[in-house]
């Protein structure tokens, strides 16, 4: 078992801060910060241009995507950092398209992240020629597989309200309809146990800087399932994904394998604090990090609910629709969140009424989320979030 007092302690938590907001920025490794400091003075620094051969920077992409790869189930060789999550979900996409050019049709849902929307219609947009995204209901996802679908584009876990679809369930059902499936991960890369080549999923994609830790801008990384990485042709043709950057050929020829998908210059000092919290992740047993996890959330939802009769719970209760996150619904959900922040409690709110948790035993443990519930009580029995300066919205919620 997994000693989560002891990963608790190698995280910076600001004293009397009770966070709950893993799930959407991971907060600091202590060693993140001397091992981005050692990137700077001791490579960049002394090394200077030298440090692409000498500190292996060239080699960062897939030696870390190859640490991740453990957390989500996929081969070795088959995960590659680098760029952004939206950029890779694009990448997948036209990827997709391009391996099923008789179909047109992307299959999303209602409750997938706006941003992955958004790039599957500016993609619609740019093919044209009849191609379309399809979104449903979450619990529609699989009865609208059909014999017209390119490809699933789905997010595992909904950011809103913590609902985990069947991916075993939703990848059959697509194969079986000669469709392809991406998967995005962001909410279930370090929450639980990924099982992408299990599965037999054909792509993935997730970010970095929430449960894994990377510091805000994070990597990106995607997943290329082993019997498509030498024959997906990456739609954004970037140097680094060359067979051979350095030749300069006029001409690109991809690369071999998961490491076409590299697009422009791997982002050194972002993937030097992701290593810092990988050597935290390279000692987690996965089914302990679930368990602890599990037992976290449900101690949360038990205690709100007894406490706060006001607030609807969103988030399945089921454990295996269910990833690391708690979601209440509240027609003040935003003005609520902004009280619990004040009182040192953080989490964060998704429009149009979520109020939003995540549970985490790397850095969150129970006694934690007893004092969250009592804080919570206090503000909900007292009315203690219906004040002006709660309810005016900032950029960020």
């Amino acid at each position: 078992m997994t000693d989560f007092a002891a990963t608790k302690a190698q995280f910076h938590l600001p004293q009397g801060m009770i966070y709950l907001d893993g799930n959407s920025l991971g907060p600091l490794p202590h060693a993140a910060a001397a091992r981005v400091a050692q990137t700077v003075t001791a490579e960049w620094g002394d090394m200077l241009i030298t440090a692409w051969n000498k500190a292996a920077w060239m080699d960062k992409p897939m030696r870390v995507g190859d640490r991740i790869a453990r957390l989500i189930g996929a081969e070795a060789g088959h995960v590659v950092m680098g760029d952004t999550l939206s950029i890779k979900v694009y990448q997948a996409l036209a990827s997709c398209l391009e391996m099923n050019p008789t179909r047109k049709v992307i299959l999303s849902d209602t409750g997938n992240f706006p941003s992955d929307l958004y790039m599957a219609e500016g993609l619609c947009r740019t093919l044209g020629n009849g191609y379309t995204l399809k979104t449903v209901a979450p619990e529609d996802v699989l009865d609208a597989i059909d014999g017209t679908v390119a490809v699933t584009m789905i997010t595992e876990v909904d950011y809103r309200t913590g609902r985990r679809h069947n991916m075993a369930a939703i990848t059959a059902r697509a194969h079986q309809h000669g469709a392809l499936t991406i998967w995005d991960l962001a909410h279930s890369a370090g929450a639980f146990q990924v099982e992408l080549a299990k599965c037999n999923a054909d792509f993935a994609v997730g970010c970095s800087y929430k449960y894994l830790n990377s510091g805000p801008g994070g990597p990106a990384f995607i997943y290329v399932a082993p019997r498509h990485a030498d024959t997906a042709r990456p739609a954004l043709s970037g140097w680094q994904g060359h067979a051979a950057p350095f030749a300069f050929d006029l001409d690109y020829r991809p690369a071999t394998g998961a490491e076409r998908m590299r697009v422009g210059t791997p982002p050194i000092l972002q993937l030097a604090a992701l290593e810092a919290s990988l050597d935290i992740w390279d000692g987690i047993d996965m089914a302990a990090l679930r368990k602890t996890s599990l037992a976290l959330q449900d101690q949360y939802i038990a205690g709100i609910e007894a406490a706060c009769p006001s607030l609807t719970l969103a988030t399945p209760r089921n454990h295996a629709e269910r990833g690391s996150q708690v979601s209440f619904r509240h027609p003040e959900g935003y003005a609520i969140m902004q009280a619990m922040i004040a009182r040192g409690v953080i989490g964060d709110f998704r429009a149009p009424d979520i109020i939003r948790c995540g549970f985490t035993p790397l850095f969150i443990d129970a006694a934690d989320v007893d004092k969250a519930i009592k804080i919570i009580a206090d503000i909900m029995q007292n009315n203690l979030w219906d004040r002006s300066e709660y309810k005016t919205r900032a950029k960020v919620t």
